[in-house]
């Protein structure tokens, strides 16, 4: 009698290749995201940097990383995309990378072959020529309805990212459609958004020719599978967010002296800072685990993401919180970074799903009861 084949036991550490990416990423940001040029970036109004997305996307090659090389990509995994998100998150850069070079790139492989239009778009994006978003809400969850737009819903609003993208991915009832930013049926309002690194706005198209992707039962397997990696590459983003949050509290703390002695050394602070470590450190355990299930095509990929989101939203905002907090006045001031993390973790926890519907979705997937 042949023995049950074992499930694939998920590899949750960093391999020599992605280490040396997370090296040039995060030098890359350290010379043109810091800090002082984040906040200043926020407040002009304009946060992204084209020369930075260059960099990013052409020069380290990392929006191709999801795109195999027959299509111009660099044939790489979610685990690769996983570690540029994560020093995204720990620099809070406005960059498209993971609506245009994750949910949007995953979007088009489900509709592409060698050739068509979905290929062609790929091919652009993968050389970050090009930039694309898809065309829903960002809260949009994986499992929860898409909003499709028709003859009597024309606008769609809250879309991440529109302002800096090239292609807008529109489903509709008949299928997915590729429409050019720059149509003059295409109106993209900016909204006043709580996280200034990561702007939202409303997107109209009114009597728009797009170019179609494919039919609508595709299509929608397709959005499904690219807000399935958002969600769960959301999670490293969130790792690194926390870690950086978790680092420049405890650095301070150092620093930062009371009655002659370091604030980090009273006990009550050192037992927050604790129990910090140890929410992320079972965080990167939940992210490295959604992002190796969808580098595998694991059949528990919906699981592994839906456990990460549930467990990394809450655990980014808590360190964006102590951050803020054990800064003490520095903390709440505005030239500071700390805001722009608590802002970012407070909308990452209502991105592709809030914590909520992915405890609901675990309790399915799982066949749990629900409470």
């Amino acid at each position: 009698m042949t023995a049950p084949a074992q499930p694939a036991v998920p590899d949750l550490l960093y391999s020599q290749d992605e280490e040396d990416l997370r090296s040039a990423v995060r030098a890359l940001l350290a010379d043109r995201a810091a800090a002082p040029a984040v906040i200043a970036a926020t407040e002009s109004g304009t946060p992204y940097d084209p020369q930075l997305w260059a960099s990013l996307a052409g020069g380290i090659g990392a929006a191709g990383l999801l795109v195999p090389e027959e299509l111009g990509g660099q044939g790489a995994s979610h685990r690769e995309a996983a570690v540029v998100l994560e020093e995204l998150g720990r620099s809070v850069a406005p960059a498209p990378y993971l609506t245009s070079s994750v949910v949007a790139t995953e979007t088009l492989l489900a509709l592409c072959g060698e050739e068509g239009p979905a290929a062609a778009l790929l091919r652009e994006l993968a050389s970050g020529a090009r930039t694309a978003v898809l065309a829903v809400p960002f809260a949009t969850p994986p499992a929860g309805p898409v909003a499709a737009l028709g003859p009597s819903a024309k606008t769609v609003r809250g879309v991440a990212d529109a302002q800096a993208a090239d292609v807008l991915l529109v489903p509709t009832a008949e299928g997915l459609y590729a429409v050019e930013a720059s149509d003059p049926g295409v109106t993209v309002e900016p909204l006043v958004p709580l996280d200034l690194t990561r702007p939202l706005a409303a997107v109209t198209l009114n009597g728009t020719a797009g170019t179609p992707l494919g039919d609508a039962g595709a299509s929608a397997a397709a959005v499904r599978r690219g807000l399935l990696a958002g969600a769960g590459l959301l999670a490293s983003e969130q790792l690194g967010l926390a870690e950086w949050c978790l680092t420049e509290t405890v650095r301070y703390t150092r620093e930062r002296h009371q009655f002659n002695r370091p604030v980090g050394s009273f006990q009550a602070l050192k037992h927050r800072m604790a129990q910090l470590w140890l929410e992320i450190v079972s965080a990167r355990a939940a992210a490295r685990n959604a992002a190796d299930a969808l580098a595998t095509g694991s059949s528990d990929a919906p699981l592994a993401v839906a456990v990460a989101q549930a467990y990394c939203s809450g655990v980014a905002v808590h360190a964006a919180e102590e951050c803020v907090q054990l800064h003490g006045g520095i903390g709440m001031t505005w030239e500071h970074p700390a805001h722009l993390y608590l802002k970012r973790a407070k909308a990452d926890s209502l991105a592709y799903g809030t914590a909520g519907s992915h405890r609901r979705a675990v309790a399915e997937l799982a066949e749990l009861p629900a409470p």
